[in-house]
């Protein structure tokens, strides 16, 4: 490993041992976003190992935000918990048929929750169970 890579390394472990659960929250969908674009990408290009390993780390992040969700904490809980799984199929299908639109309607729809969620935790957004009920597992 380079030092630079090192160092990149080091600096992410930092940012994900010191962050609060709203900000790995967010952390969690900006990764989801770029490991769906690095898949479609991938897809399109027949990368289709590249794929397989990109749509594997997605589904690993959905699963993540699934098991960190309460649905008890708020009325949209038992909604987020529904599009979670229905996500985790769909990324499944994508992969198993290999087919990069397929993975670009998920990244269409993760992209507007991926913004919601950092709007709120930014301040921006209206504080409340929305943004209370969502806890990350270390």
């Amino acid at each position: 490993m380079s030092a630079i890579a090192a160092q990149r390394a080091r600096f992410a472990a930092t940012a994900m041992t010191t962050a609060t659960p709203q900000a790995l929250l967010v952390m969690l969908y900006d990764r989801l976003v770029l490991d769906l674009q690095r898949a479609e990408h991938a897809q399109r290009g027949v990368d289709l190992a590249a794929a397989n390993a990109q749509l594997q780390h997605a589904q690993d992040i959905v699963t993540a935000l699934s098991d960190a969700l309460d649905v008890d904490a708020w009325d949209g809980g038992p909604g987020l918990a529904s599009l979670y799984a229905w996500l985790g199929t769909e990324l499944v299908q994508a992969n198993v048929t290999r087919d990069a639109d397929r993975t670009a309607a998920c990244r269409a729809l993760v992209e507007p929750l991926r913004d919601a969620w950092r709007e709120v935790v930014s301040g921006g957004g209206t504080p409340g169970p929305a943004r209370d009920g969502v806890q990350v597992l270390a």
